[in-house]
């Protein structure tokens, strides 16, 4: 029952934005936003092990850049329930021709679209709204012994976060002095999956 997005590359992206078909009458609408049968026909075979919900209360609060380093990585679907997202994937695959590269896309609580990242990708988004509320299913477990992060606004990886200029977002005490890409090792291999523009 899920519309999957057609892609450009010849291989199915890494990263890949998933629009759920919903289906409305009078009372409102209906959409399957995880089916495992039609996840696998894109190449997404994780089994999902953990739900994550959050509320996010002042616009432009930013979460990220997150991942769990092996053997305790995390592949994600993540999808904005209330307000709206925007959400981003960094390419921290060692030996990736894409090492570095972003992908990003809004979603919100009227377009219903999903983000799956894959492990091998940080992960991390801005809310464009007060109030918004974001859940996620998880392929492992919050391991903190694990954690790991890149800083947001590095340089180097020069995301075009959809703030105002001179915003400075609303960031937890971790996320203000994540590393930077230069000075991480990272332990994730690039497995031959291409990043490609979403669909």
């Amino acid at each position: 029952m899920i519309l999957m997005a057609l892609y450009r590359a010849l291989m199915i992206s890494a990263v890949q934005l998933i629009h759920p078909r919903r289906f409305g009458d009078a009372r409102g609408w209906f959409t399957e936003v995880y089916s495992e049968p039609a996840f696998a026909k894109l190449g997404i075979d994780c089994r999902f092990v953990q739900d994550n919900h959050s509320l996010s209360v002042p616009k432009y609060t930013l979460r990220g850049l997150h991942f769990q380093t092996p053997p305790r990585g995390q592949d994600k679907l993540v999808r904005c329930v209330r307000g709206a997202i925007f959400d981003v994937a960094v390419d921290i695959r060692k030996g990736s021709p894409t090492y570095g590269q972003w992908v990003g896309a809004e979603l919100s609580a009227e377009n219903g679209h999903q983000l799956f990242i894959p492990i091998g990708f940080a992960h991390g988004f801005v809310t464009l709204d007060d109030n918004c509320e974001v859940t996620y299913k998880c392929s492992d477990t919050y391991a903190p012994e694990s954690d790991g992060g890149i800083r947001w606004d590095d340089t180097a990886i020069g995301i075009d976060w959809p703030m105002p200029a001179g915003t400075i977002p609303e960031l937890s005490a971790k996320d203000a002095v994540q590393q930077l890409l230069a000075d991480f090792d990272s332990p994730f291999p690039y497995d031959g999956r291409p990043l490609a523009p979403l669909a």
